[in-house]
């Protein structure tokens, strides 16, 4: 199936998706948000950084990561750049996006969170938390994505 089917499949198309299919490509999508997300983070505490240039940085982060890891896989399936960069784009946005508003929505509600140092259980503690809720949240995105044949279902085709 050409990268531009995929892209137009309707809904009838779609099939039955389970909450474990759901919770899988969320886990993927959770581990580039989470590398981005920490790796981000990390750096603008470590530099000092105010909270929003710290969230500009690691949400990029987290997009970068988040695409990078799901192109590898289509890439190595023979897609070239440009089409992996497309898959990339229509299975991880709205999930990616998903994530991170619900990450960083909770960092800035925990007090002090954002302030804590690396040292800190309070910052770690808060990411994680974070992080989790984050996927929670996002499942039940994922899981009405792909019943219509969007988001991760344009990726498992190249996954074999």
């Amino acid at each position: 199936m050409a990268v531009h089917d995929v892209f137009h499949r309707h809904q009838h198309d779609a099939p039955a998706v389970s909450w474990r299919t759901a919770s899988s490509a969320t886990l993927h999508c959770l581990t580039g948000c989470a590398i981005g997300e920490v790796l981000g983070l990390v750096l603008a505490t470590w530099w000092g950084w105010p909270d929003a240039p710290s969230i500009a940085l690691a949400v990029a982060l987290a997009f970068v990561f988040g695409y990078a890891l799901t192109m590898r896989p289509v890439l190595r399936a023979g897609l070239s750049l440009r089409d992996a960069v497309k898959v990339a784009f229509a299975a991880d946005t709205l999930s990616i996006t998903t994530m991170e508003i619900v990450d960083n929505a909770i960092l800035l509600a925990v007090p002090g969170a954002m302030a804590a140092g690396l040292l800190s259980g309070l910052f770690w503690g808060s990411l994680a938390v974070a992080l989790a809720i984050a996927f929670v949240v996002t499942v039940p995105v994922n899981r009405y994505l792909i019943a219509r044949g969007k988001g991760h279902a344009v990726v498992h085709q190249y996954h074999h």
